[in-house]
């Protein structure tokens, strides 16, 4: 029989000399799980041994663990860069579904271990010795010109072919919009960029101003189907040279324009008819709230609309007081501020808030089609931006999938109007957004 259901058995054991390493793990694991149901993973240790899920549960993922001694000292320290350092490190590996792995996550992390307890696992180091710089040496003034450059390319100038990879076809990086759940990302983020058009009611000749514009999409397709005049403004490189080979390939170039530029340089002496801001606001940072949104007021024209899409955190979870896995490794800098904050910042600035709607589970969905699709690329994507890199994103989207899903953090699309003179100009419902 085997050994509290371990999947070597006694027999097999004894016919090879025992890894004391592993059965230490063992140990430890069972001490670990003890009060976990319903365990819906295997584990699989060093020599091989495996402990299959709970009976009657579906296996999820497999948990396997190469270097005991990290992943110990991760999971006594009880801190979410550790356990994540753990894994980009090659500690341990997720085979399957790696969201899966999240639940699991929190329990570890929530887990308070008392003094007693951690004498009985073992002397075990209780922290890594991080080795982790923040957001890959930024320099200067949190949130100065200089630095939010800085901040920006470190993530989206990673690789423009990486992100093809894994994004659509029209390269958006941010939420789709699904008709229903079986749509494809091909068709939900078009979907997404034309309701993003129909809440900013385009007409030709308006002219369109996209703050943080990534590869264009947007602003072509506003171009293109309604006729607008846009300028889009980025603060990566990468983003801005294919946005421009993009606009020159549709034969919009008269018509649409990406600059590498700050949204804090952008003057436009006669103003924008409508603007719009898609996953940008959360690395403004909460202290430049009101600048971000006075700008904006005074880049439109009266009776203008500014569609201000982006991640909040949940308003019932406080800010973290330590730097988390994607402060460290993917979004140096970012900041993600409740939806009530940011209405604040909105309102005092001059805007009156028209609309304000929550797309948390159309995120979800979309973070789901872009980790599938990275795993699909997984050989590729090591090639291009190797093993660290991948394990990184692969993280990093499996754990936003997460939090959307729980409810921890939300996104939401807002649409802030400058008056004319008290005056809207807007429609009494919402019915031309649902036309399509």
């Amino acid at each position: 029989m085997t050994r509290r259901g371990w999947g070597k058995t006694v027999a097999e054991t004894a016919r090879k000399p025992v890894d004391q390493g592993a059965a230490n793990t063992l140990s430890f694991l069972q001490e670990l799980l003890h009060d976990y149901h319903p365990r819906d993973f295997a584990i699989q240790v060093s020599d091989g041994s495996s402990w299959p899920p709970e009976p009657s549960q579906f296996c999820r993922f497999t948990w396997r663990i190469n270097d005991a001694s990290v992943l110990r000292a991760a999971i006594l320290s009880a801190n979410q860069v550790a356990l994540g350092e753990a894994y980009i490190q090659g500690a341990f590996d997720i085979d399957g579904d790696i969201e899966a792995a999240f639940r699991f996550a929190d329990h570890l992390l929530n887990k308070k271990w008392s003094t007693k307890e951690k004498l009985r696992l073992g002397s075990w180091a209780l922290r890594l010795a991080h080795s982790h710089t923040v957001g890959g040496h930024l320099h200067g003034r949190l949130h100065s010109k200089e630095r939010d450059q800085q901040a920006v390319s470190y993530h989206y100038d990673v690789s423009n072919d990486f992100y093809a990879l894994w994004l659509d076809k029209e390269m958006v990086y941010s939420c789709a919009y699904f008709h229903t759940p079986d749509d494809d990302l091909d068709t939900a983020q078009p979907q997404k960029l034309d309701y993003c058009c129909r809440k900013l009611r385009l007409k030709p000749g308006d002219r369109l101003l996209d703050i943080g514009c990534g590869w264009g999409g947007l602003i072509i397709h506003a171009a293109r189907e309604y006729g607008v005049r846009a300028l889009g403004v980025t603060l990566s490189q990468q983003q801005q040279e294919l946005a421009q080979q993009r606009i020159q390939a549709a034969g919009l170039a008269d018509r649409c324009e990406v600059r590498l530029l700050d949204y804090r340089a952008v003057k436009q002496p006669e103003g924008f008819d409508k603007i719009v801001s898609v996953g940008m606001v959360e690395h403004v940072g909460e202290s430049h709230l009101p600048e971000y949104f006075r700008h904006a007021y005074g880049l439109l024209r009266s009776g203008g609309v500014f569609l201000n899409h982006g991640i909040s955190r949940a308003g019932d979870r406080l800010k973290p007081t330590e730097l988390t896995f994607t402060d460290v490794y993917v979004f140096p800098d970012g900041d993600l501020s409740p939806i009530a904050t940011v209405l604040a910042h909105a309102e005092q600035a001059g805007f009156r808030v028209c609309d304000v709607e929550n797309l948390r589970a159309h995120y979800a969905l979309t973070l789901r089609h872009w980790l599938r699709r990275l795993e699909a690329h997984s050989e590729q994507a090591r090639q291009m931006v190797g093993e660290t890199k991948y394990r990184i994103w692969r993280l990093y989207l499996a754990g936003s999938a997460h939090y959307f899903q729980t409810g921890r953090i939300d996104v939401y699309q807002t649409l802030l109007l400058k008056t004319d003179r008290g005056k809207s100009g807007l429609p009494l419902t919402r019915a031309d957004w649902y036309s399509n």
